[in-house]
């Protein structure tokens, strides 16, 4: 089994799950739980974030269409095996209690909704915005 969240590093907390950076760096600032299992595949290229959002959107989800559903759940299985533990929250940088703000750990997210039918939740506050398949 394989549930996936997404959170923001400053708002993670070990109930949550296994926490899975997917940046290209690691965070500079000192976090209150320990952070052993990065997925580089998932943080997008350096050059994408000079895009405005559309632009990023494609070039990375492009990217994810490359990779392959089959092969990011292998990468994730691999770790909720190592961890017996099947909730992975997916920790990047941007605060999305913040309007102005977004995230590619949100693309991700649509991206996996899309390939796979699963659903991954975002656990930190996200302002006014509201995911497809929340409201009923």
């Amino acid at each position: 089994m394989l549930t996936l969240f997404t959170n923001r590093y400053q708002a993670f907390q070990p109930p949550q799950g296994v926490p899975v950076r997917i940046t290209l760096g690691a965070p500079r600032f000192k976090l209150p739980y320990p952070l052993q299992h990065a997925v580089r595949e998932l943080a997008p290229r350096r050059e994408y974030f000079t895009k405005p959002l559309p632009e990023f959107t494609a070039a990375y989800r492009a990217d994810l269409d490359q990779l392959g559903p089959a092969r990011i759940a292998e990468r994730l299985r691999a770790i909720v095996n190592a961890e017996q533990e099947h909730r992975l929250v997916l920790l990047c940088f941007e605060d999305l209690a913040d309007p102005a703000q977004w995230c590619h750990r949100r693309v991700f997210a649509a991206w996996w909704k899309d390939t796979t039918g699963d659903e991954v939740r975002e656990l930190s506050p996200m302002a006014d915005q509201y995911e497809q398949g929340t409201l009923m």
